[in-house]
């Protein structure tokens, strides 16, 4: 039995069950769901139902943590083609979520085939079958996207999960998704749950075009983002001018090597020689309907 007080399961409100973090303070998944957070915020705005309607899908789950995006989107591709062949990369630091998800059996309200698959990868971190090539990698994120890139993996969709930008800059800094960025496929997309100014402005820095998606269990949205603006739903004029604040200052990380506190630091010294507006008035003007 793995002891440990991060991996206590919490139940949320659609049935289905998170870990919460003290180490970052959050939970893994907002109390909306686990289980729909991953179809709401990943799996539909990613097309994955259209996507997996071809011969064969390349995916890069970025923070695995307990395996719902991946075991949704599965889920999803082989309800739609049964036949289609799945090539597939999971970032993940703590080898102790995967494991323990299988522990408390957290995943049981998806196919078996899938929840075989999650047992496999957390156990071996690999798994070859005839319709899926899959390999987890426990490491520092920042060091195995740089792996990822060099073996010239490009992927068709990219679920971009950390712990959010306040607790966790090392995953939203420009460095980082530049890299990320790296790894999509032309039409290509990334989904992520965070809508944050800065997010947003270092995938605009990594070279994407970005839109907004539906907001699930909480006010704000998420974004989407590809190199290939088409289909891509437009930002409201009040995110567009969230854009324009110091709230867009992004994070940085030039060696993709310094600690949480450097790297917030060092946007706080960027904020506050910034010539952008103060975020403050941006508030303001948007008080009755801040996405804040």
């Amino acid at each position: 039995m793995i002891q440990n007080q991060n991996l206590t399961p919490q139940l949320t409100a659609d049935g289905s069950f998170t870990f919460f973090s003290s180490e970052f303070g959050e939970l893994f998944h907002s109390h909306f769901g686990a289980k729909q957070e991953a179809e709401l915020k990943f799996v539909e705005p990613l097309q994955l139902r259209k996507k997996a309607e071809t011969s064969s899908l390349c995916l890069l789950d970025i923070c695995y943590g307990l395996g719902y995006n991946t075991a949704a989107a599965l889920t999803t591709i082989w309800e739609t083609n049964p036949h289609c062949k799945i090539k597939w990369v999971g970032l993940e630091f703590d080898q102790r979520i995967p494991q323990a998800t299988l522990e408390f059996n957290l995943l049981n309200s998806y196919p078996d085939l899938i929840q075989d698959i999650l047992k496999e990868l957390a156990k071996n971190y690999t798994l070859k079958t005839q319709l899926l090539n899959a390999d987890l990698m426990i490491a520092d994120a920042r060091s195995s996207i740089q792996s990822v890139c060099n073996s010239g993996f490009k992927v068709d969709a990219i679920f971009l999960d950390p712990f959010s930008p306040p607790h966790c800059p090392q995953l939203w800094t420009v460095e980082f998704l530049t890299l990320v960025a790296q790894c999509l496929k032309p039409q290509g997309q990334l989904a992520t749950y965070s809508c944050a100014a800065a997010v947003r402005q270092a995938l605009l820095e990594a070279g994407l075009k970005i839109g907004s998606t539906s907001p699930v269990g909480r006010r704000t949205p998420g974004t989407i983002a590809s190199f290939d603006p088409e289909g891509l739903p437009p930002l409201s004029l009040q995110e567009q001018e969230h854009l324009q604040t110091r709230a867009a200052v992004p994070y940085r990380d030039p060696d993709l090597s310094d600690t949480a506190e450097v790297i917030s630091l060092r946007r706080q010294a960027e904020q506050d020689i910034s010539s952008l507006e103060p975020t403050s008035h941006w508030k303001k003007r948007w008080r009755s309907e801040s996405i804040l």
